[in-house]
């Protein structure tokens, strides 16, 4: 019977309506250090007629179900929630429109489309390799990066549905493990590079000469197949290429404009880009995710999959409330899919609209403050 049973510890309305809280100040939860009165959550049991006699045992059993999960998950990402203290929502989340050009063109005559992993990855290789930099700024980021990206990975696992972003987000996991472990992008040394010299311009066309010579290898050695395949199904060092000369040259285009010649300031930069990227990625997609969680499983995998859904939330409750804190994108779901659909909308509504967290915008709208799941 426990597959039956949805017993969510935060309700707000006790008839119909299940509530997610993220402000777990309010004496709907149990605290560690002041015991509060349990709710009487037996009308949040499901089960079937004649079964009466078993909602106490499976209350007894399960009632605790939804605070323990959130407990298990109350871990935070510190070093994550930090580097997205530095993200700009009220600004549309900026850098995710500003980390390359459409004036730079792709190194092939087809532009592969992007997922939210493969910039933040490049971005952060760029970073790593720039001179002056502290070392400690340097493992305060990749420990940041590494936690986003985990949540960029349900993200997207759970949204690129029908695969179209796979090898495009296989090539950002690949990329991922020799920055982290090797501080490798591709067969780059990037301690190497800021060790030869000391200046970021020097660095940034390094990263643009390599990425091409890169490029042109991979093309010689699949010059057959490489032809026969969409953008999207590129090798991965043709994929990771391209970003590389994309971001760098882009940046290039910025340096003096932006004062990219004082290598802190790039840093600055790129730690803001990262910042936006992995803000704009969570803050439409997270609570839709949730949702859909809860109430989109089948009855086999329900339990399990809200088990989840508060798993995550218990780790995100902070994210989201900082990137609460101003107005929000108003996205809908098809268009939380992927980064290139919000680029995409941002260059057609100039400024990006905008709607209040708090606002009420309709009936079937909720704010990262409280998600309600409706049972009928």
């Amino acid at each position: 019977m426990s597959q039956f049973l949805i017993c969510i510890h935060c309700c707000k309305e006790p008839k119909k309506k299940i509530g997610f809280n993220n402000s777990f100040e309010n004496n709907d939860l149990v605290s560690e250090t002041q015991p509060s009165p349990k709710l009487d959550l037996s009308h949040f049991v499901l089960h079937l007629e004649g079964e009466e006699e078993l909602v106490e045992l499976m209350m007894k059993n399960h009632c605790d179900i939804t605070d323990c999960w959130i407990r298990m998950g109350k871990k935070e990402p510190k070093y994550l929630m930090q580097l997205l203290k530095k993200s700009t929502p009220s600004q549309g989340f900026k850098g995710v429109d500003e980390f390359d050009r459409d004036e730079v063109s792709s190194l092939d005559t087809e532009e592969p489309p992007n997922c939210w992993a493969l910039p933040v990855v490049t971005l952060t290789s760029i970073a790593i390799a720039l001179p002056n930099i502290n070392y400690d700024l340097k493992k305060k980021l990749i420990r940041s990066v590494n936690q986003g990206l985990m949540y960029v990975r349900f993200v997207e696992n759970n949204l690129d549905a029908n695969g179209a972003l796979k090898n495009i987000r296989r090539a950002a996991e690949i990329m991922w493990l020799g920055v982290d472990l090797y501080h490798k992008w591709l067969d780059l040394d990037l301690r190497k590079m800021f060790l030869q010299t000391e200046s970021p311009k020097e660095i940034l066309e390094g990263l643009v000469n390599v990425a091409k010579n890169d490029y042109k290898k991979s093309q010689n050695n699949n010059m057959i197949g490489y032809l026969k395949e969409s953008a999207s199904k590129w090798p991965v060092k043709v994929l990771a290429a391209n970003s590389m000369y994309r971001i760098s040259q882009t940046i290039l285009l910025d340096y003096k404009s932006k004062n990219y010649q004082m290598g802190e300031r790039l840093f600055e930069g790129l730690s803001l880009m990262i910042s936006d990227i992995f803000g704009a990625c969570l803050v439409t997609t997270l609570h839709h995710l949730i949702f859909r969680k809860c109430l989109h499983s089948t009855i086999e995998e329900r339990e399990e999959s809200i088990q989840q859904a508060l798993f995550i939330l218990g780790k995100t409750e902070n994210i989201l409330k900082i990137l609460d804190q101003k107005s929000l994108p108003s996205f809908g779901p098809d268009q939380m899919a992927s980064i290139d659909e919000w680029r995409a909308l941002s260059k057609q509504k100039h400024p990006l609209p905008f709607i209040s967290s708090s606002s009420d915008s309709g009936k079937d709208s909720f704010s990262l403050g409280e998600l309600y799941l409706s049972i009928e």
